[in-house]
């Protein structure tokens, strides 16, 4: 029976998952040293008070469970190494799990570069338990302005370093939050500062004009101060100091400059770039093994033109989908089909239920509609996750 492993519980793994699991055949194992698959990019709904944790969580044993499959299984392990001559690998726990085709994708995590001095005193708000402290650090923000006699009236200055999805997306959410509090409250004092800071000329390089524009007005309009043009040069307790020489004061930091692949990469000797994601090619493969792929943001994926996509969900959704149908051909006999993702769009939440995007590159949208067409994405996403949990847990339940 051959054996498929995934590395890595996030949204390019689930789907691979649901289309190797249409083959009855085979042994598939999961892996991911998380217990849970992290909707990421719903964690500011978490931050901003709009949903709990159970919102933005899949349990991973449960789903494995509900896809009621024979010989499918998850294990909750930290892979350590890679032997791609013997086909095994290596865990933190001292497991070992042999493979016929490996799939990687554990995705990307936070750059935090070290020629930054003193970026220990930012926030990685992308890990699920350093988003719940920050939630509570933000909250406790809050509650000081209205507790203190005599902090309360001082200014309380959040400043978020990078301004692309991830930054722009959590600063609105920060701003509309804390708008809305102290709007309910009539507080005395409601002086809470909230500056984003781009080292690009705009803020979310890359996007188009309208979606620049939509969004940069947006920002202005809850209260944000947006510095454009200037990277973080260092920063300490009190203070973050700019590379144009300004110096601001600073409650704390919230860091979302880029991304990194997981090191997990290090120990393949494939090809990657300077950001650590594997070079695939058309079929999602490595340069030196045509049974490892590498899926979702853990790769470098482009188009049909040559041009690098972005890492989102909708490059995760192609990739995933297309290479677990492509792991079910190879073990059959059959011609690989090759991956060229198309991005369906852009939605940007930007705080309460206000979204700007745009669909297909044909047309703009903005505030409430755009809110639910974003809204409307994820649930159809996570619907059948749900139903699949449930199913699983009920499986465990009869077990005990």
């Amino acid at each position: 029976m051959e054996k498929v492993v995934i590395i890595g519980g996030g949204y390019a793994g689930i789907y691979a998952l649901r289309e190797l699991v249409k083959n009855r055949d085979i042994k598939i194992t999961l892996i991911d040293k998380h217990t849970f698959h992290n909707l990421q990019p719903e964690v500011y709904d978490l931050i901003a008070n709009k949903s709990n944790m159970a919102d933005v969580t899949i349990d991973l044993t449960t789903l494995c469970m509900g896809m009621d499959h024979d010989y499918l299984e998850f294990k909750n392990l930290k892979v350590r190494k890679i032997d791609t001559e013997k086909n095994r690998i290596y865990t933190e726990e001292k497991e070992t799990v042999d493979f016929d085709y490996l799939i990687m994708a554990a995705g990307t995590r936070t750059f935090f570069p070290s020629a930054i001095e003193g970026l220990n005193n930012a926030e990685d708000i992308k890990k699920l338990h350093r988003a719940i402290f920050f939630k509570q650090s933000f909250e406790n923000q809050l509650f000081e302005k209205i507790s203190d006699e005599v902090k309360r009236c001082n200014n309380t200055h959040i400043v978020v370093v990078g301004a692309g999805l991830s930054g722009v997306e959590i600063a609105a959410e920060m701003a509309f939050n804390s708008n809305k509090f102290f709007k309910r409250g009539n507080f005395a004092c409601d002086n809470l500062k909230i500056s984003l800071i781009s080292s690009s000329e705009t803020i979310l390089p890359g996007l188009s004009s309208d979606v620049i524009n939509m969004s940069h007005k947006r920002l202005k309009d809850l209260g944000i101060n947006v510095i454009t043009g200037s990277k973080m040069e260092r920063c300490d307790e009190e203070y973050i100091y700019l590379t144009n020489g300004t110096k601001i004061s600073q409650s704390f930091i919230v860091f979302a400059g880029g991304i990194e692949a997981n090191k997990i990469t290090d120990v393949l000797g494939v090809a990657t770039n300077r950001k650590g994601q594997i070079l695939v090619n058309e079929y999602m493969q490595t340069d030196k093994f045509e049974n490892i792929f590498a899926i979702g943001d853990m790769a470098e994926i482009k188009d049909k033109k040559g041009e690098i996509l972005p890492p989102n969900v909708t490059v995760a959704r192609y990739s995933g989908t297309s290479t677990g149908q492509n792991v079910n051909r190879m073990i059959k006999g059959k011609k690989l089909h090759a991956c060229y993702p198309k991005l369906d769009g852009i939605l940007i939440a930007l705080g309460g239920k206000y979204a700007v995007g745009n669909l297909y590159g044909l047309l703009n949208v903005k505030g409430l509609i755009a809110y639910y067409i974003k809204k409307y994405v994820f649930d159809s996403y996570r619907a059948p996750l749900l139903r699949l949990i449930k199913i699983g847990y009920k499986k465990l339940n009869k077990l005990k």
